[in-house]
């Protein structure tokens, strides 16, 4: 099974993967986490190049394309063939993340950028993705307190509106796929909710 994590910046995915496999191998079963962009050398390397706050001149067809550099090697070198192995691919991001980021933030064509995730994929899709939402201006705050602050992070506020928006809208569009979870809650009645939901599917 594939599972991703999504939402806007700050909303925490990151740091619920940890605990979440750790929660899930304990109940047996086999569970590889991963992120995006990276969760390989080569993605690891174009992550650098896209988060890099002295790249502020990259264009966003530039940047929609590295990232689909780096999630073509990650479905190919470790998503795919754990997922054959029959483990669950838990991912931190994926790629509705572009459409959220580079399609509605960047205000690109829609069925542009599903093209390219598309090819870039190979079509694959998760089972089961969880937004993790939250408001912009909370979100922003916890990236800048957390002192991760990268590339994306400093565009403008009505950029990252447009991205939850989208995001948003992708839920509506595909309910069956998507559970969404507000981000503001506590902790750990945020991972209780991910754990029900994943459970939930799992069985």
């Amino acid at each position: 099974m594939f599972i991703t994590l999504e939402g806007p910046e700050g909303s925490g995915k990151t740091s619920h993967i940890p605990s979440l496999v750790e929660y899930l191998r304990e109940k047996g079963y086999r569970v590889f986490p991963t992120r995006e962009p990276g969760g390989t050398s080569i993605g690891e390397q174009i992550r650098e190049v896209i988060h890099e706050l002295k790249n502020a001149e990259m264009h966003p067809i530039t940047e929609t394309l590295l990232y689909q550099a780096a999630r073509a090697q990650i479905v190919e070198e470790v998503i795919r063939p754990r997922l054959e192995t029959g483990e669950i691919v838990v991912s931190d991001r994926y790629a509705d993340s572009t459409v959220a980021y580079q399609g509605y933030g960047h205000q690109q064509n829609i069925d542009e950028v599903h093209a390219l995730i598309s090819y870039a994929t190979g079509e694959l899709i998760p089972d089961l993705t969880i937004l993790l939402d939250l408001q912009v201006e909370i979100g922003l705050q916890r990236k800048q307190n957390a002192d991760e602050w990268n590339r994306l992070d400093a565009y403008t506020v009505e950029f990252h509106q447009r991205v939850r928006a989208g995001y948003l809208e992708m839920v509506k569009q595909n309910p069956n796929r998507w559970a969404v979870i507000d981000a503001g809650k506590d902790w750990k009645i945020v991972q209780e909710e991910i754990r029900k939901i994943i459970l939930d599917k799992l069985r």
